[in-house]
């Protein structure tokens, strides 16, 4: 509960997740029947990189505000949308602004205030649902859904010392519900053994179609520190394998740090 995002706004990891998200609602849409997107830990929505929780940490820096000085092909369609937008888009902002007229968000936040703020930016608007709630309990509250179709976001913020297992089983709820679904995870890379455990982990857990996209902006030594961060994709839609490493090349070459180790990955953890 003490996390708050505003912090972390459009810093390397925001610029990973948020690249890949438009992608995936990008080939959710390529489908004529609607989906639902289901985001469980969505923020308050939009952030002002200009204020002081962002101005404190100054991690946009590194991130997003180096894409928008300079952006390469593959990050195209991710800056177009930040720069159409204005403040920095948190992921529902993002999912909203790419859903179409049939399509549905459902958005979650636990922390009082932020929900508060979240409710505020979506005002009446119909196609969006905001709920105080944990994101991990959505889960079986709103999967499947109507549409049978779904594209879930869970992008906890890893405080609590169980969050790898918590994932974990909220990989096999939401599957379990929705198989079909696209299920995007978010998760830090600091050092390297939570990071081998929870692929070890997804390796065995009994659900098919799981690759990992991972930017490494150094050795993944030091656990008090952001290395970089990777997403889990169960079910990706056609062509990620084939699109990604464009996207993930350039989000190092615009983002990297110079420091040993930085790197790109894409690893498929489960066949199909």
């Amino acid at each position: 509960m003490n996390y708050r995002h505003a912090f972390h706004a459009g810093n390397a990891a925001d610029c990973l997740k948020h690249a890949i998200l438009v992608w995936l609602l990008r080939a959710m849409a390529r489908k004529e029947k609607p989906f639902l997107a289901l985001d469980t830990h969505a923020g308050i929505g939009t952030y002002d990189l200009t204020a002081t929780p962002a101005q404190r940490t100054n991690e946009a820096a590194a991130g997003i505000l180096r894409l928008l000085d300079d952006t390469p092909a593959p990050l195209a369609d991710y800056v177009t949308l930040v720069r159409s937008l204005g403040l920095y888009p948190g992921s529902p902002a993002i999912i909203r602004a790419l859903l179409r007229p049939s399509d549905r968000l459902i958005a979650c936040e636990l922390h009082p205030e932020d929900h508060a703020l979240l409710r505020r930016h979506f005002g009446r608007d119909g196609q969006t649902a905001i709920h105080l709630r944990d994101g991990y309990d959505a889960l079986a509250a709103f999967l499947p859904p109507p549409e049978r179709r779904a594209l879930v976001l869970i992008d906890p913020p890893y405080e609590r010392e169980d969050e790898a297992d918590r994932l974990l089983a909220a990989l096999h709820t939401a599957h379990r519900r929705a198989p079909s679904a696209v299920i995007a995870a978010w998760y830090p890379l600091k050092h390297r053994a939570p990071v081998r455990a929870l692929h070890d982990a997804l390796r065995g857990a009994g659900v098919p179609d799981i690759v990992a996209a991972e930017l490494h902006l150094r050795e993944p030594l030091d656990p008090t520190r952001l290395n970089g961060s990777g997403l889990i994709l169960v079910n990706p839609p056609f062509r990620f394998e084939t699109d990604l490493p464009a996207i993930l090349a350039a989000l190092l070459d615009r983002l990297g740090t110079g420091e040993p180790g930085q790197a790109t990955a894409l690893i498929r953890l489960a066949d199909e």
